[in-house]
């Protein structure tokens, strides 16, 4: 009985060690996957996704995400993606995104820009986005 046992217990670390193994082998998986969601190329363009790169950027009413076109260093375009803001006020605050369109990404990660819209928090927000975007373009190109 005793044999019987320490063999059941045996199976049973084992299988807990297979356990952690296969969850951290997971946990691993799913980082490389998380970064796939945040650049992606399409032809010479660049994407840059903010979904999940600015879970903590917030505007008045939650995230703002975007994403950023770069094609030879320069921003081409930005797109505010689906997000919780008030529309009214949300589509004075993205026309801030202009600013940034043309400009080289070593340009826009050093601008100043203004804010004050009227929709500040969005605004601010966008900027945010398009800044930490930018920064996370120019470490993982």
């Amino acid at each position: 009985m005793h044999k019987i046992f320490d063999r059941l217990l045996m199976n049973k670390l084992h299988f807990t060690h297979f356990t952690l193994l296969t969850a951290a082998v997971v946990l691993l998986l799913s980082s490389f996957i998380a970064a796939d969601a945040v650049l992606t190329k399409n032809g010479k363009t660049t994407v840059v996704n903010t979904t999940t790169l600015t879970t903590n950027v917030r505007g008045f009413k939650g995230t703002t995400p975007v994403k950023i076109y770069i094609k030879g260093h320069k921003i081409q375009k930005i797109e505010a993606l689906p997000n919780k803001e008030t529309p009214k006020f949300f589509a004075v605050a993205k026309k801030v995104l202009a600013k940034f369109e043309g400009k080289s990404v070593n340009k826009v990660a050093t601008m100043d820009v203004d804010a004050k819209t009227g929709a500040t928090f969005s605004t601010k927000a966008l900027i945010a986005n398009v800044k930490q975007g930018v920064k996370y373009y120019k470490e993982h190109k």
